[in-house]
């Protein structure tokens, strides 16, 4: 048997990793500034988080949610003090698709309609509905296609105004696009999906699956627009590389025995891994290290020749190029050995290094980025 041949492989092998850094099988250093997909967010093997986990699993490493587990009120009141939303309930899951999936399933329960809003260049997962409220037909199968997802135009109020009505169970929206190039929602423009959603009796729904758990210089990028969500996903950086995710949910939502459930969620490692990250993020200030961090890079890279923009909060930072992006981050690993990402503006690399990168690093990468980019206009 081989393994279903689904995604594009770099020929590189990691072995080893600590803090911003991975190491090939062949002994090569790697300056990691992509962290997986924004997923690593206390830096590779913290040990705070290593011997977390190597504790938890010299106990007890997994049972099911048919018994006591602490660890998970551990987890929720941790996330609710850091974040801010202490009144707020924890359902836990395994990644940020089954959050939304959980989290639009529990809108529908509580509004009692079927009719879902998205928007452009928005990505909220691959599975079932997830898939069919995210911009991108090559991955949606025919059974995902529904007449329920509303796709409109992202930022584009006078829009959503026009589609609105009380058909509408609930609105989802990035708190920043990911995969869409590191594209921000005006504050304008999150407050009028809040007021027609508190209008109609819709939900509001916040996928801070990449632009959660402190990357924006806050603990949620929504939070810079002051509005409140009913709901809100979380996975790939709460975990630091452990597959966890979750859903926050408003009090005025009713929990039903059976409405919900996971085999994995929640499960004694995932919660140990889940608590070290909130222990590293709060005695580490990490959220105000993504915030001067981050600055930092964008105040930089906007110098930089061949830039047309660069746009982000925090440590998720998509820098728009001149020309098509995927030569120069081919350039940057190659020749530099730095990971970039992509996105789905062939002119966007993503930059989304771990919380804790330093400013020694960062200059690291601005001279290397700087080094390619002059390179490649030359030509």
């Amino acid at each position: 048997m081989k393994n279903f041949d689904v995604y594009p492989l770099f020929n590189i092998e990691p072995v080893k990793a600590q803090g911003s850094y991975l190491w090939d099988k062949e002994g090569n250093k790697y300056l990691d500034l992509y962290g997986g997909h924004a997923v690593i967010s206390i830096g590779h093997t913290h040990p705070h988080y290593v011997k977390a986990l190597t504790e938890q699993l010299n106990k007890i490493g997994f049972y099911s949610n048919s018994i006591q587990i602490p660890l998970q009120a551990e987890l929720a009141e941790k996330l609710g003090k850091l974040s801010g939303y202490e009144d707020y309930f924890l359902f836990l899951c395994n990644s940020g698709a089954e959050a939304n999936e959980n989290a639009l399933k529990l809108a529908s329960f509580h509004s009692g309609k079927k009719k879902i809003i998205s928007f452009s260049k928005g990505f909220h997962g691959r599975t079932s509905l997830a898939v069919a409220v995210t911009e991108g037909a090559s991955m949606q199968a025919p059974v995902n296609k529904t007449e329920n997802a509303i796709m409109l135009p992202f930022n584009d109020e006078v829009a959503l105004e026009k589609a609105f009505s009380n058909e509408i169970a609930a609105v989802i929206i990035e708190g920043m696009q990911g995969v869409g190039g590191v594209q921000i929602p005006t504050t304008s423009f999150l407050k009028k999906i809040q007021s027609l959603c508190e209008k109609f009796g819709a939900v509001l729904i916040l996928d801070e699956v990449q632009s959660g758990y402190g990357r924006s210089g806050k603990f949620f990028a929504h939070q810079h627009s002051g509005i409140k969500p009913d709901l809100i996903t979380v996975a790939k950086g709460m975990g630091n590389g452990f597959p966890i995710a979750g859903v926050l949910i408003n009090p005025k939502f009713k929990a039903v025995h059976g409405m919900l459930g996971t085999t994995f969620g929640g499960n004694h490692l995932a919660c140990a891994a889940g608590i070290a990250v909130l222990d590293v993020i709060k005695e580490e200030n990490l959220i105000k290290n993504s915030e001067t961090i981050g600055n930092y890079l964008m105040e930089n890279l906007r110098k930089a020749p061949g830039v047309k923009e660069v746009r982000g909060l925090g440590l998720m930072i998509g820098v728009e190029l001149e020309i098509p992006c995927a030569e120069v981050r081919n350039a940057l690993l190659k020749d530099h050995k730095i990971f970039t990402g992509s996105s789905s503006d062939k002119n966007t690399i993503r930059i989304l290094p771990a919380l804790n990168v330093t400013k020694e690093v960062a200059d690291i990468f601005l001279k290397a980025f700087t080094q390619v980019l002059s390179k490649s206009l030359v030509k």
